[in-house]
């Protein structure tokens, strides 16, 4: 599958406009204002792309706003396990504007996550795996890991009750592993209880990985520059009528969507903060006491339900882990001619059990898989990878799809 490419297309000939002045003797030598332009200005897009294109520019606004907060609460955060968590309570009472920082960092955690599983959705629904686009979904899935275990480590580092006992949790299914559990564990603890250096450990891994997170998004931003955008058809575009020029069309989209981001981000942040907030968090870690309900944030809850409705430590944790790795092989599974579910009926409606299969997967974890809950966090699990080793492989032998339209101009009336 090739993508015909217009001249449009092409950076080089995007723009025929030359920076003058001091602008253009930096262009001659170091041509980031032209590439800029070709790139971001110039740069051809199709022109049906939906609100669901939206959420590139969210999340790569919310991650500078993760990156900012974020540095300026390690200037005064302790990474040891008797100081953390009243390094943190120094932060939220005694810091001028403190509780702001911390609290647009929690509220950005909660929704970059939101935003992000959003990003995956839309791209399993348009097919975005697809050839010739496989380098940027496998960037974008390496993203999803970083950032998972990047907020993780940030949900250890205040050191509450659900910090430390989230950590128990993970280090004990680490450590069910066969033959070298033992070993990770103790590679992961640092030592033979969870304290200082776990604590620092994951200061470090949380503070290194937010950054690297960075350099791996200019990949995955290249690597849509490369072979364009996919859009809601799924299918290339093929004349110049088929795509239209970034800005202002799509600078001025985006801006929209960051304005009513913006507002939901407000509202959670000074009106519903409890919402995304574990009060036990806010008690001091104590081995000796065990909360009532052990339970990750919310974005991790579908996991910790594949955890727990496997009956072995081992196995839930392959379960969980699988779930993840089993996204990287989709590009080959999925050997349908055509991109997206709007025209693949069968898998539309596939696509639509496995996410009520996942967030089924979430109330499971976050009642502990206890009872019926456990059967139906089995049946969900098993639904699951159906769809992507049962139900994709095979439903180019029996899915009927809808005929594509001949282009995106054809789709929209305006051939």
């Amino acid at each position: 599958m090739t993508k015909p490419t217009p001249p449009e297309h092409s950076p080089s000939c995007a723009s025929t406009e030359e920076s003058t002045g001091l602008a253009g003797w930096i262009d001659q030598r170091l041509p980031i204002i032209s590439g800029f332009k070709a790139e971001y200005i110039h740069f051809r897009m199709p022109k049906n792309l939906n609100g669901l294109w939206n959420f590139g520019a969210i999340l790569t606004i919310v991650l500078l706003l993760m990156l900012a907060t974020g540095t300026f609460l390690a200037m005064h955060y302790t990474p040891t396990a008797t100081d953390a968590f009243l390094s943190v309570e120094a932060i939220d009472r005694q810091l001028p504007g403190g509780w702001l920082l911390r609290a647009m960092h929690m509220v950005g955690a909660n929704l970059f996550l939101a935003a992000l599983y959003v990003h995956l959705f839309r791209g399993l629904y348009y097919g975005s795996y697809k050839a010739p686009r496989e380098i940027l979904w496998l960037t974008g899935l390496v993203l999803l890991l970083m950032v998972m275990a990047t907020a993780f480590a940030g949900y250890i580092l205040p050191w509450g009750q659900m910090s430390y006992w989230g950590a128990d949790v993970i280090s004990k299914a680490v450590g069910a592993v066969p033959v070298i559990g033992d070993t990770l564990e103790h590679v992961l603890a640092g030592s033979d209880h969870l304290g200082d250096i776990f604590v620092h450990r994951f200061f470090v891994l949380h503070f290194i990985l937010a950054f690297l997170v960075v350099g791996v998004v200019g990949l995955h931003v290249a690597a849509v520059h490369v072979t364009g955008s996919n859009n809601p058809l799924g299918i290339e575009p093929k004349t110049p009528k088929d795509t239209v020029p970034f800005h202002p069309y799509f600078t001025s989209k985006d801006l929209f969507g960051l304005v009513l981001f913006a507002l939901i981000f407000a509202l959670l942040l000074f009106f519903w903060p409890g919402l995304l907030i574990e009060p036990d968090n806010y008690a001091p870690a104590d081995p000796m006491h065990t909360p009532a309900d052990i339970e990750p944030e919310w974005y991790f809850l579908p996991f910790y339900g594949m955890l727990q409705s496997v009956p072995s430590k081992f196995g839930g944790l392959v379960a969980a882990a699988g779930s993840l790795l089993v996204l990287f092989a989709l590009p080959w599974l999925d050997r349908s001619p055509v991109r997206s579910a709007r025209f693949r009926p069968m898998c539309r409606v596939g696509l639509i059990g496995l996410v009520g299969a996942f967030v089924l997967l979430g109330v499971v974890g976050q009642h502990h898989a206890q009872g019926g809950w456990m059967l139906l966090g089995r049946a969900a699990l098993l639904y699951y990878y159906c769809y992507f080793l049962v139900l994709l492989p095979l439903a180019t032998r029996f899915e009927k799809t809808r005929p594509l339209p001949t282009s995106i101009a054809a789709a929209q009336g305006d051939a």
